[in-house]
Formats: structure tokens, C-alpha cells, sequence
């Protein structure tokens, strides 16, 4: 069974090829996400591993639009990052499992294994989220509101997305940069504010998208 690692830490991702080697596995791998597409193009596995954040961007998002090509291996995703959200988001997006570091290698190995004897997982299922006359795709990608389309960026999408899966609680701001952009983000920056005054112009009136003041927002 032949695996591919992506990581970006060079003692982790040594570490990760010696107990996959050790355990029977035959193991290429990258330190980022360009590394990871001509590994994947030049060679067939049967299971995949990926730090989730690396410097060339969030794995979960590589790994969803390759689902959405019709890509079928099996992935664990490994992270920090140990939320609720943040283990239904790897799932729903394309991941078989979700590892939070630090872990034990044998756990590893085993959970590589159970994943190459699964076989390829396939795209995964549309989401659709509503809120109001907000429609959100997550199959497509898309965003309508009373049937008609919208043009959203990435971070736009991201946004909406999260607070769409909360509809009716606020999300603090620490969650939606976190969710957007990624681990290390700044809270107090005002790029999340000017991404919600974007969307509140896209989505238009009556405004959905509501500030929950010294929390965050809130759409409802």
C-alpha cells in the first residue's frame, strides 16, 4: 500500500515516513501543497495524509476541490486544531479521518491502514444551508438569494458559510478568522469587518448579517 504524506515540519514529517515505512507502508512526501499535486500526479495511493494548515494554504480546501473533480482517496487530515466545528468541517469536506496533534504513531499506522483497506471515499455529499431566502451550495460553491445568484470571494464564501451553519447563534470573531483565514490570524484585525460589509451589500436588504456587540455576528 502506498501512502503520500504532507507536512510541512521537517522532524514531523520525517517521524511520520520512518513509522509508515517501519509498518510496511511504501511512502512519498511533501512539504507543501504543489509538492503534493505532482506527487499526486505522477503516482497512484491508496491513502493520503495532510497536515491541515501548511504555508501554501489550508489542506481541507485541496482536498474538497479535488473531491469535487471526482478524486477518491482516502485522506486523514492531521492538525492542531481540535474544535467540534473543526473535525466536522474535515469530514464534511473530504476527509476519511481527523488526527489532533500530538498523537501517538501507532495511532497512525493503524488509522492509515483502516483508511487504504476502506478503499477511495468518493466525493462528498451536497450541502445546502439556508437562512431566510439565503440559499448556500456547498456542492457548487454557490450563494443565491431569492433565486438569484451572487459573486463572492473565497474569504466572502468562508464567512457566510460559517455563519450560515450557525444561523441563530452568534459566532465570535476569534471563530469566523480562524474559520477564513487560518490558526494564526489576528482577532482584532479589520479584515473580517470589511468581508461583512461587503456581504451585507451582496446580500442586500433586508440585512441578515447582525453585529452582536463584544462577540462577533449573528445571522438570522
Amino acid at each position: 500500500m502506498r501512502v503520500l504524506v504532507t507536512e510541512d515540519d521537517d522532524n514531523l514529517r520525517v517521524a511520520l515516513d520512518a513509522a509508515l515505512r517501519g509498518a510496511g507502508f511504501a511512502v512519498d512526501t511533501a512539504a507543501d501543497l504543489p509538492g503534493a499535486d505532482e506527487a499526486l500526479f505522477v503516482n497512484a495511493y491508496d491513502c493520503a495524509v495532510f497536515d491541515r494548515m501548511l504555508p501554501s494554504g489550508d489542506a481541507l480546501w485541496y482536498v474538497h476541490q479535488r473531491r469535487n473533480a471526482g478524486w477518491g482517496v482516502p485522506v486523514l487530515f492531521l492538525t492542531a486544531r481540535d474544535s467540534v466545528a473543526d473535525r466536522i468541517d474535515g469530514l464534511r469536506l473530504g476527509g476519511g479521518d481527523y488526527l489532533v496533534k500530538p498523537f501517538a504513531m501507532p495511532e497512525l499506522v493503524a488509522r492509515v491502514r483502516s483508511l487504504c483497506r476502506g478503499g477511495p471515499a468518493g466525493p462528498p455529499p451536497t450541502m445546502m444551508l439556508r437562512c431566510a431566502d439565503v440559499e448556500l451550495d456547498g456542492g457548487r460553491h454557490q450563494v443565491t438569494r431569492a433565486g438569484v445568484l451572487l459573486t463572492l470571494t473565497r474569504k466572502e464564501y468562508l464567512v457566510l458559510e460559517r455563519l450560515m451553519q450557525a444561523a441563530g447563534r452568534p459566532v465570535s470573531r476569534t471563530e469566523l478568522i480562524s474559520y477564513a483565514w487560518d490558526e494564526a490570524a489576528d482577532p482584532a484585525s479589520n479584515v473580517l469587518d470589511v468581508v461583512i460589509a461587503r456581504l451585507r451589500r451582496k446580500l442586500r436588504d433586508p440585512v441578515l448579517i447582525h453585529t452582536v456587540r463584544g462577540i462577533g455576528y449573528q445571522m438570522s
